[in-house]
């Protein structure tokens, strides 16, 4: 057994746990690997291990990726943050894009995704925990941005995402988590279709879990150390 596939067992054996002590369904949650810094051959090992959702934080490292990677079934999420120089590229290439920010990405991926393609996947990424260097908009701007998005064909809004300040504390991270569980909540209640909850990484998946995640993003718990 590759030690990539053992990494792979022992994460969802992390997400069963955590969807059991939380009294959810584990196939509600859904496995993001994130694979920026990482080599083709470790994304190939664990495609072969039945993972086929990957993320990447940098345009100019995931293109290529993307391209040497096109005879594998993958689907693509960017999750870093966007310029606006950037855009096109996201919009032609990803599948997804989880880390819209502002007004004004939001609307250039809508102009630049290509009409051959089905409507690109977002998230409003939601500044929780009191970061202000930390990218995400504010909840008041996230309301009002997932309420343009729905009104805009080329998009289609699935979620919110965030990444909190890091704590060892399980109570404190299910404390961030929740933040964005209620705002989720709010916005669904308004009458937006949504379906994702991004959050969660290595760290702190099982209070990602707890409080209602249904996309956990998982780097080194998969792929092992960045490499330098």
């Amino acid at each position: 057994m590759s030690q990539s596939y053992q990494r792979f067992e022992s994460v969802i054996d992390r997400i069963r746990a955590a969807a059991a002590a939380a009294d959810r369904d584990p196939e509600e949650i859904r496995l993001l690997a994130v694979s920026k810094k990482h080599p083709l051959s470790a994304i190939r090992e664990l495609h072969a291990a039945g993972v086929r959702s990957f993320g990447e934080n940098y345009a100019a490292e995931a293109l290529p990726k993307i391209e040497a990677l096109s005879d594998l079934d993958l689907e693509w999420h960017y999750i870093g943050p966007v310029q606006s120089n950037k855009t096109r590229q996201l919009a032609e290439h990803f599948h997804w894009v989880e880390s819209i920010d502002r007004e004004k990405i939001l609307r250039r991926l809508a102009n630049q995704r290509p009409e051959h393609l089905p409507p690109l996947n977002c998230c409003i990424q939601v500044r929780i925990g009191d970061e202000a260097t930390k990218s995400g908009a504010s909840p008041e701007l996230a309301t009002e941005l997932a309420a343009m998005a729905g009104g805009l064909p080329r998009l289609r809004l699935r979620g919110l995402m965030a990444i909190p300040p890091p704590s060892d504390d399980f109570d404190v991270q299910r404390g961030y988590f929740a933040q964005l569980k209620r705002l989720y909540d709010q916005l669904r209640s308004a009458g937006l279709a949504l379906d994702t909850l991004s959050m969660g990484m290595s760290s702190d998946l099982e209070a990602a879990i707890h409080e209602g995640a249904t996309l956990v993003r998982i780097g080194t718990a998969l792929f092992g150390p960045r490499p330098a």
